[in-house]
């Protein structure tokens, strides 16, 4: 409540607005190739010079990959500031992605399965995914192919960010829920035929179910598993992974649920079963995922 009516974080919260929106700008201005040379010497500079959390990322993939070598993990540590400088610049160019034809030409990716397994059952389905690629771009972009969906976000702390945030995953048709409306909102979704999306990488506070995620115990939210157990909805992971030509490959993959049942075991196992495919896109591809955030500061 203080810091709601604290008009120094007010105005904080009005000026990183204006910078968003005129980075926005600037952004829509570029060609591709400008923005992302620009992108990759932003990521260098953060990653070189002011070191944003840079100890966190080397420490993440020490933990991750004890083996590698030094020059190995710091060259992938480079390339995970970079892709992160290239994802925001494309989140702010969204607005330019007005139709089926421009989201085709960001994205390869065949939804045919996707649509076949809900259409089936009536019923409406779980997307998971994780912070790995640009996951809100590919949202966007699903959503203008034809399969608008409802994403589960968390709140920011600075109102108006959020609020520009959630504008433009909404742009194209989409839909968001809070983490808070999620059980409710999101099962009566399900049922009537509607497209969660979910990303499955997210700690659980609360540490109610704790596993081994990247060779350290790691929270995790058992949410997902419960909404497509409880819905009885197909559930599938879908990565995103930029290729050298800067488009991005979207790969869908359905995780069985047909041996599972509505109950706390069947949650743990459905849990286990997408955190294993998430496990093995960030090994295969670590530069995809987004080392900076400390995961496993709730480990202990």
């Amino acid at each position: 409540m203080a810091s709601r009516n604290n008009p120094w974080k007010r105005l904080e919260d009005a000026i990183v607005l204006r910078l968003f929106r005129w980075l926005g700008g600037l952004a829509r201005l570029l060609g591709r190739r400008q923005f992302e040379w620009i992108a990759f010497r932003i990521g260098d500079f953060l990653y070189d010079i002011v070191r944003v959390r840079r100890g966190v990322v080397r420490r993440n993939l020490a933990a991750a990959f004890p083996g590698m070598p030094l020059k190995e993990r710091r060259r992938i540590g480079r390339q995970v500031y970079r892709n992160m400088s290239v994802s925001l610049l494309e989140i702010l160019r969204i607005p330019m992605v007005e139709n089926a034809a421009d989201a085709r030409e960001l994205i390869d990716i065949d939804l045919s399965e996707f649509i076949a397994a809900t259409n089936e059952q009536g019923k409406g389905g779980v997307l998971l995914s994780a912070h790995f690629g640009n996951w809100e771009l590919a949202g966007v972009c699903i959503g203008l192919l034809g399969l608008p969906m409802t994403v589960v976000a968390k709140r920011l702390r600075n109102k108006l960010i959020d609020h520009e945030i959630n504008r433009i995953r909404k742009i194209r048709g989409n839909d968001v829920l809070y983490k808070r409306q999620a059980l409710r909102d999101g099962l009566r979704l399900l049922r009537n035929g509607g497209v969660l999306t979910i990303l499955g990488d997210q700690s659980d506070p609360d540490m109610v179910f704790v596993t081994d995620f990247l060779g350290r115990p790691a929270s995790f939210f058992q949410g997902p598993a419960f909404l497509a157990l409880k819905a009885q909805v197909p559930v599938f992971l879908i990565m995103t992974r930029r290729q050298p030509s800067g488009k991005y490959l979207m790969e869908l993959k359905e995780i069985p649920t047909s041996d599972l049942t509505f109950s706390k075991a069947s949650i743990q196992e459905l849990t286990l079963r997408y955190i294993a495919q998430l496990e093995h896109y960030i090994r295969t591809y670590p530069e995809e995922w987004f080392w900076l955030h400390d995961r496993w500061k709730r480990s202990v």
